[in-house]
Parts: C-alpha cells; structure tokens; sequence
C-alpha cells in the first residue's frame, strides 16, 4: 500500500488555551429550550454551505444568508426536541422533530449541518420511537458491514487513528530501549493495525530487535471464524518479512473488566511489559452519580489490575469530548458540537462523499468510515445506564483518575512531539490544512483548527496510596501549557514509507 507525506501547518497557540478547552467562545445566537436553558450557537461550526449555483452576488448572497438561517433553526429544533424528550413530552418531541426533518430536506445534506444534523435527528428518532411509536419512520440504516471493516475505514478515512497508533508507539518504543524480550499486551487487537510500523522500528534497532511477544484481546468469536488468531498469523508473517522474532497470543474477552485472572497470559520476569489502550477505557466508566457504595466500577477493576503487573509503560489513547452526562439534554449538546467539527475535520479529508444516510444508497469505503462516527452518535443519544458504552471524558477528568488508581504519568517532550508528528506525515495518504498536534500537560492532542479531538498519554504504575493522593491535589487547578510542535521542521526530517 503506497503512502504521501501528509501536511501539517504549524498552529497559532494563542487559538488553543488548554487541551480541555474545546470550543471557541460562543457568540451571541441564543437558543432557549423547553427547559429554559440558553445554547449558544456558532454557526461556523455547522454551517459549511454548498457554494450554489447563482447568477449575481445578491442571489449568492441571500441564498447563503436563507442556509444559514435554516441551519440555526434545525439545530434550534434539534436541541428542543432532546429537551422535550428528557421532559417526557414526547408530543412536543416528535412535531420539534418533523419539522427539522422538513428543514433537512431543503438544505444539502452531503455537507455541513445538513450532514450532521441528519445524524443527529435519526438518532432522536430512534431514542422517540419506543415512547411514541407513531411518530416519523425510523432512520435508514447505515451501509452493511462488519464491525471490523467499519472500524478499518475509519482508519483509513483520516489521521484519527494513524495519530494514536503512531503515537503510542513512540512511548512504547521509548520504553523499549535496551531491553532484549518485550510483551505488549493491547486491550483491543482489532485487526492489528497498530503493530507493523512498531515491528518495522524495533527491526531496525541498533544491536538487533528484540524478542517480541504481543497479546491481543478482543471479543468472544460470534461467527465460525477465529478472527484474533487470523490477525495473529498476518502479524506473525510481517514480523518474519521484517526478520523480528515473534510470538502471539489472543485473549477472548468481552469486558475488560473480567480479565482478573491473567494466569494464562504467564507473564514473564524477563519481559518488559507495556499495556496498550486505544479508545477503550471510556467504555468502562458509569454514571457520575453511580452509587458509589455498590460493587466497584469496571474502570477501577481494570486500573487495579494494571498497576498490579507493574507494567514499564502504560498508552493510553481517549476522544477528548465530555459525553458521560446522565442528563439526555447535555450529553446531545456536548455530542452536536463536538461531531460537527469531526465531521467538518472528515469533509476535509473527503470532500466530495455524499452521506449515505441521507437516503444514499452508496456503500462508499467513506460513507463506511462515517457509518462509524454515527455509531457513537447512536449510542450516546439512544442508551441510557448499561445500554450506552461511549462515555466519553475530558483530559483532565483522566489525568485525576489515573493519578488516583496509582499511575504517574509519561510526558511527552517537544521532540518527541515533533517525532510524533513525523512518524504520522510518514505513513498517512491524506493532506489537510486545518490539523495539528498539541502538546500539552504531558499528553499530546490531535486537533482540528485548534479543537482538540483525540488525547495521546503514557503512564507507569508509581504505587498509588498518599503519592498519588498528593499527585492529584498538585495537578489540581493547574491549566495546561500548550505548546506548538514544529512541524515544518518535522515534515522535513520525515520521508515517505510504504509497509505491505
């Protein structure tokens, strides 16, 4: 698979604050819900319009002035319906949805808010459906494929997961240096994405690579075929076209949270140890208001477990969004404004896709990799309790945690950021003018003209008890410093790479 250097333009720190400071300042278009509560909107964020086709720039003018008043008006709608539905009206709902229906079907929607706020109004409808079941048709499903294509086209679609991937492996690389047996165990194998390009470096290393050990875990097999050991056979066959010795070891798990008995996995004294977690802790948390008296929760099962095995370093790679809200109201809002702008970053990288659900019967590999955004979008809005998995948190709302569970963290450095940003201009085939890479608080984020989308951490087990108690009232109320790696110096030092 051939690859072209990818492009990133330096960023002005001054338009990113923090890492958790993920919006810019609203302006002054109030929306007032059934609630009474004020949502202030910026249009920027949704209302990429479809140039039209005019003749004067008064009709050009007029007519993006009517899209614009359309896009604040459905998202008016959209927000007055959720509000209703956490209210229990669900009457009031369903005529707030039919009328934003009506609106998406007089602006585009292959672009923009139309893009979005179509997402956003099948998912409504799915979360009405069961308490008003004459309400408006359910939506059109999304393209049909596996989980595991999904999540490949995602990849594939833009730098989301090339920018986790890349760098957790300079943290794990980094943690490696000297050591002659390494055992990663990655908490979702997936196809295995991740791992060539790390076998590629540790190939390369001065005195020979090391022995090698990988544990993949990933769910229960639900068809005839043993997926985590067809990932572990192309892994092995890249390990040997790379001459690296090489072992591999699937785990079947449903739940991270019941790998409490890893005496199968025959950890070794000799190894070191790095545990790899791209966007799966958050599936683990519960309802900030949980009782807490009942048994302990998923995430602190699986912390505890970690610092236990001492592991030399631990990745972690989570959304930075803030969707682990009990209330329906503010966890759609909190939703809308942060997938406007992953789809505002995905238009960028694919500009001409029609959505496919908007009534497209495209199975285009990029309506696929959108099928897998609306996926979380569902989940957010339509699961309430056990039923929703994608509870997303801040940056901040991590660092406290694990300093609590006991794990002090990794900081990357400039160089290592700008390594970073190399390693991804290296080994992705798109171009984008509006990313960058944050560097801040020890972690580095992926942003969008500024917005922080995906933060990369490594961690190490300290011991936790009064240090770590102490760690956590130091980092509290400290605003992170972001810096701006230099990526123009980056791109020169990187070179292009292709990996079979």
């Amino acid at each position: 698979m051939g690859h072209i250097p990818f492009t990133w333009l330096p960023m002005n720190p001054d338009a990113a604050a923090t890492l958790t400071d993920a919006f810019p300042p609203p302006i002054p278009i109030p929306i007032t819900t059934t609630d009474g509560a004020l949502h202030y909107l910026n249009p920027r964020l949704y209302a990429s319009l479809v140039q039209p086709a005019v003749q004067t720039a008064a009709e050009a003018a007029r007519r993006r002035q009517e899209e614009e008043d359309a896009s604040v008006r459905l998202v008016h709608l959209l927000i007055t319906c959720t509000g209703a539905i956490q209210a229990g009206d669900y009457s009031v709902a369903h005529g707030n949805l039919s009328e934003a229906r009506g609106i998406l079907k007089k602006i585009p929607t292959s672009t923009g808010i139309g893009r979005v706020g179509t997402h956003f109004a099948d998912a409504l409808a799915q979360r009405l459906f069961p308490e008003y079941p004459h309400a408006a048709a359910l939506p059109t499903p999304p393209p049909t494929a596996t989980p595991a294509a999904t999540y490949n086209l995602f990849y594939d679609a833009g730098p989301y997961l090339k920018f986790a991937y890349s760098t957790a492996n300079r943290a794990i690389l980094k943690a490696f240096e000297g050591c002659k047996r390494v055992h990663i165990i990655d908490f979702a194998l997936m196809q295995g994405l991740q791992w060539p390009a790390l076998m590629d470096e540790l190939s390369k290393r001065e005195g020979g690579p090391p022995e090698l050990r990988i544990t993949g875990i990933g769910p229960n097999p639900t068809s005839g075929r043993d997926e985590l050991h067809e990932v572990g056979i192309r892994l092995a066959e890249f390990a040997r076209y790379v001459k690296i010795p090489f072992t591999f070891q699937g785990v079947c798990a449903d739940h991270l949270d019941q790998l409490t008995a890893w005496l199968h996995l025959k950890l070794r004294p000799d190894e070191a140890l790095a545990m790899n977690s791209i966007l799966q802790l958050h599936r683990l948390l519960v309802d900030p208001d949980a009782d807490e008296s009942t048994l302990p929760s998923p995430i602190d099962i699986l912390l505890k477990l970690v610092v236990k095995l001492k592991p030399k370093i631990f990745t972690v790679v989570e959304q930075e969004a803030d969707h682990n809200k009990p209330l329906l109201l503010e966890r759609f809002t909190n939703a809308l404004f942060h997938y406007a702008t992953m789809f505002d970053s995905l238009e960028a990288m694919c500009p001409l896709v029609t959505s496919a659900a908007a009534g497209s019967t495209s199975t285009s590999s990029s309506s696929l990799a959108e099928a897998y955004l609306r996926g979380e979008i569902f989940d957010i809005i339509c699961g309430e309790g056990s039923a929703r998995t994608e509870r997303h948190e801040l940056f901040t709302a991590w660092k406290e945690r694990l300093t609590r569970a006991g794990f002090t963290q990794v900081e990357f450095d400039l160089s290592e950021a700008n390594m970073a940003i190399a390693d991804l201009i290296s080994v992705t085939s798109f171009s984008g003018s509006g990313f960058g890479i944050l560097q801040g608080s020890g972690g580095l984020a992926l942003a969008w003209h500024g917005r922080p989308l995906y933060v990369a951490t490594a961690w190490h087990a300290m011991g936790g008890g009064n240090a770590a108690s102490a760690a956590i009232a130091h980092t509290k109320g400290v605003t992170p410093t972001i810096k701006v790696g230099t990526v123009a110096a980056a791109a020169a030092r990187a070179t292009a790479a292709t990996v079979e």
